[in-house]
């Protein structure tokens, strides 16, 4: 019996302009599509008009379930012969969970093919009007995940000396997030912005201060891409 391939596709920022030309066409050709809830509907238009679309989108107290199943998914079609579009927003392989999508791929025998995407950490902030790097401000950038398990604590020490920080999916835990950037050293004035809703016609911008984020006075609403350093005063040249 003929085996399936898996791709897994970055779906980039959410703007389906930015989507490059390969995600394109191998969207366009395969037979099933997984696609998650940061997926919009213009990216989704590109599939093949046959194709099977499943959603397989995340929500809280469900993630290990819902990978679960996204396992099983990919290993029954895959089974059937069937090429297996795996779309994920931003690059597959940053905070995506895609190298364990390829690991059981692999261990099954499922070739898989990497479509590299635009990943929201570097292309939302520019969007914005802040760059990630500039002379004399920020000679070095992190991207860190804001979402750990229930009951465990993040150790924000490594992260005190870096220029830029880019978090990803730190909305919810943006007042414990800021609390502990300032104990880590971080100063209390230093500049942070939310860029809700990146590439999209509604994107939205929130500045603010780590010390005013971590008296919980700031409103945000996610998905956002949470950039904290001295090139959020950046904007002030490049952004809108």
């Amino acid at each position: 019996m003929k085996t399936g391939k898996l791709y897994l596709i970055g779906a980039g920022p959410g703007d389906v302009e930015l989507l490059t030309l390969r995600a394109a066409r191998v969207l366009g050709e395969c037979d099933v599509v997984l696609y998650d809830r940061l997926t919009t509907p213009e990216v989704l238009a590109l599939a093949r008009p046959d194709a099977e679309l499943i959603y397989v989108g995340k929500h809280d107290g469900e993630q290990e379930r819902e990978q679960a199943r996204i396992f099983d998914l990919i290993v029954e079609h895959a089974k059937l012969g069937r090429r297996i579009a795996r779309l994920k927003g931003g690059d597959p392989l940053v905070f995506g969970r895609g190298a364990e999508e390829w690991d059981v791929a692999t261990e099954h025998g499922i070739a898989v093919e990497l479509v590299p995407g635009l990943s929201s950490a570097i292309a939302v902030p520019g969007l914005a009007g802040i760059p990630l790097t500039f002379r004399e401000v920020s000679r070095s950038f992190a991207v860190v995940t804001g979402h750990w398990k229930t009951g465990t604590n993040m150790d924000w020490t490594p992260y005190a000396k870096i220029d830029t920080l880019v978090i990803l999916m730190g909305t919810k835990q943006r007042v414990v997030i800021a609390a502990s950037l300032i104990a880590a050293g971080r100063s209390t004035l230093e500049p942070v912005a939310f860029v809700e809703q990146g590439s999209l016609a509604g994107q939205r911008v929130v500045e603010t201060d780590l010390a005013t984020l971590a008296k919980g006075e700031v409103e945000v609403s996610g998905p956002a891409v949470m950039v904290v350093g001295e090139v959020v005063r950046q904007r002030r040249r490049f952004g809108e």
